[in-house]
Order: C-alpha cells, then structure tokens, then sequence
C-alpha cells in the first residue's frame, strides 16, 4: 500500500505533514487533547466500521493500533481502532477486507509505538496485484469463502484447488446448506466466470494422494497459494490417520510442491494453540478439546515448522475456535504463542488471508485472531461511534 495523501478530521495534508503530527502525537503530554496513551478514531460519517488490529507484526509493534480508513470516493469513513466493535455498522466482504489490509500495511510500515488516528486511502481490494492464486482446499467452510472473496473483487487469476473437479464445479455453482462429516455450513454459489482476473479455474489438487509431482504440476504457473485444507472429524477411529495424512504429511507435500513450482507466497491456515505444547499449554481446555481431534494441533505444528523451514515466503494465520456466523466482535490479531482461547467467524478468516496474500507487512509472520467480543466503541471528542 502505498500512502499518498492522508485526511484527519476532514483536512487532507501530506505525508510530510503526517510525519509531523505523528511526532506531536507521541510526544505530547497526557494532559493535552491528543496523547500518547488513549485510543482516538475521527469518523465523521455515522456510518462505520470498527475493527481491533492487535498485532505483532514488526519488532516494534506489540500493541494495540488506531487506523482510520478513508474510501477513495469519500462515501464513507471506516475506523479500526483498539477495542473497539461497531453497533449497526457496514459489514461488508470488501470493507472488512480493506480495513484488514490497511491495519496491516499501516502498522508494520510505520512502525507505530502508541496507538493513534489516520485516515488512509486504500486500493479498492487487497488482491489487486497481478498474478494467479491458488486455494487449497477451495470448497472447505474457509477456503470457500476465501474463494467467494478472490472471486469476486481481486484482480489475480483465481484456481480452485480440489480433489474431484466435476463434483466442485457443481457443488461451487450451487447455494444452499452443506453437510460435510460432522459439520454443517450455508454456502453460496461461486460462478467459474465470476473472477476478475480472467476466470475461476478448477484444478485437482488432493494434499492426501497426490505426489509431490502431482501438487507441483497442480500449481503450475501460480504466483500465491492460500492453504486451506483440513481434515473433516468423522469417524473417530479413523480421526488419527486422516489428521496425520492431511494436516501434517499432506501440507508438507504442498510446501514442497509451493517451493518446486516456484510460488512466491504462501498463506496457510492453522490454529492457536497449534504450538501449545512449547509454551505450557497442553492442559488447557482449548488444547485438550482441540488436540482431542486426531491430534491435530500436533499434526498442525509440522507443517508450520515445515513451511518455516522452506525459504517460501510465508504467513501463517491462526485463528481460534471457528464459525459459521459473522462476526460478532472486533478482529483481535496478536503474536505468536499468545491465545489460547477465542472464538472467530470464518469470514473474517478469509478476509485475513487474502489481505497477507500481498502485505509485505504479514511476510514471514504468525497471526494469531479471534474477535475480541467484549469490545465496544469508544467515542473521541464528541464522536459517537
């Protein structure tokens, strides 16, 4: 993201200007208006987003973070701003993939200290860089809607990564209720020519028998790949074997295949507490409920160490426990080995992975988010949020 000019409460100044008020921001003393321990969102239309943007995404960022976000066309105003969630707010796929970006981009770029307001221009979808992206596990309850998400907005050349071609062309094409093993979604219909970068292409891609071969012709020609796959809990004396084969040799298969074929970035999907056993979490109820589960957060935590070992360019996102719903909450994104409760909704999934598909900010980091549900928002000078 590149940043051009900047409006605060209705004024546009340069990034010079920018520089400057941010220096009087963190120096100036907490009895003035503006300082340095408060959180500040300026949003002058009523209508509003608010997003938490938690994050350790640079050495010098491991706190909270206030991004005001302007929309090109000046429609609306949109706030990310530290604990706090909007009542009645717009909820939009590409508002919230926006606001996830600019958090992102801005924090890590300017390196901030101490949380404060700005107003920043964004592109009109994080996925307008050029190139083709690849979604494993493309009719999954996340990769789906990281399908819905690319599909529709970005500008990449989107592939559909699944086991049986014809059986996801007419299950993507279809809306309606889902059950797959023990889970149940609602899904909507995905169009094979809906994406704006030329065309939704299917391809097979199967982490459980496919060779390494086989994943790397599968990727072919690809720049980015999202990895969604996850073993579905079914049988329970089966749940071991299935976790083993997908979640970890499966995904080391598709590393491989990323590193052979050339990939230049790789988004994968985990789960908190996936590391839990190295910080002294194995009793904790999330570990065990989870864990309980073919052992997969052990089986998780390969394919991490895996895709960390490979020279990929990487992120790996960890969320909570997932759901269907939409979010209920704001978007708390933290460090590494830091949660090991909270619940997120798939949604906002996707949207995280799509925006550290292109962040140069996300390179080489572990994202760990819920939503923080016990946010609300704060007004500033007068300002209900």
């Amino acid at each position: 993201m590149t940043l051009r000019n900047v409006t605060i409460a209705n004024a546009t100044i340069t990034a010079a200007q920018l520089l400057l008020l941010g220096l009087l921001l963190l120096l100036s003393p907490p009895g003035l208006p503006l300082h340095r321990s408060s959180a500040y969102a300026f949003a002058p239309s009523s209508t509003t987003t608010t997003t938490t943007a938690r994050t350790s995404l640079s050495a010098r960022l491991q706190r909270d973070v206030v991004v005001v976000v302007d929309d090109d066309d000046g429609a609306t105003d949109r706030a990310v701003r530290a604990g706090g969630a909007s009542e009645g707010g717009r909820r939009g796929t590409s508002s919230r993939r926006d606001v996830i970006a600019g958090t992102l981009a801005t924090a890590t770029a300017w390196g901030l200290s101490s949380p404060f307001a700005l107003v920043v221009p964004l592109p009109a979808s994080a996925g307008d860089v050029a190139g083709t992206v690849v979604v494993a596990g493309a009719t999954g309850q996340t990769g789906r809607r990281i399908l819905e998400r690319l599909a529709s907005s970005s500008s990449m050349a989107v592939v559909a990564g699944v086991r049986d071609v014809d059986r996801a062309r007419k299950s993507l094409a279809e809306s309606g209720t889902v059950v797959r093993g023990a889970m149940v979604q609602r899904v909507d219909s995905i169009s094979s020519a809906s994406s704006a970068g030329g065309g939704l292409e299917m391809r097979r891609l199967d982490v459980a028998t496919d060779t390494v071969e086989q994943l790397t012709n599968a990727l072919a020609g690809a720049t980015y790949l999202i990895i969604a796959v996850g073993f579905v809990p079914g049988n329970p004396l089966k749940m071991n074997a299935a976790a083993h084969e997908v979640d970890n040799v499966g995904t080391c298969k598709l590393i491989d295949a990323a590193k052979a074929a050339g990939i230049k970035k790789v988004v994968m999907i985990s789960s908190i507490l996936s590391n839990g056993r190295a910080w002294g979490q194995e009793k904790s109820p999330g570990f065990v409920v989870t864990n309980a589960f073919g052992n997969v957060l052990d089986e998780k935590i390969v394919a991490e160490n895996h895709l960390r070992a490979s020279g990929l360019d990487y992120t790996i996102v960890r969320p909570g426990g997932l759901k269907a719903k939409p979010p209920t909450g704001a978007l708390r994104v933290s460090g590494e080995d830091t949660l090991n409760a909270g619940e997120i909704s798939r949604d906002l999934v996707a949207d995280v992975c799509v925006a550290c598909l292109t962040d140069k900010g996300a390179s080489n980091k572990v994202l760990e988010i819920i939503e923080d549900a016990e946010s609300e928002p704060r007004a500033f000078n007068g300002l209900n949020m």
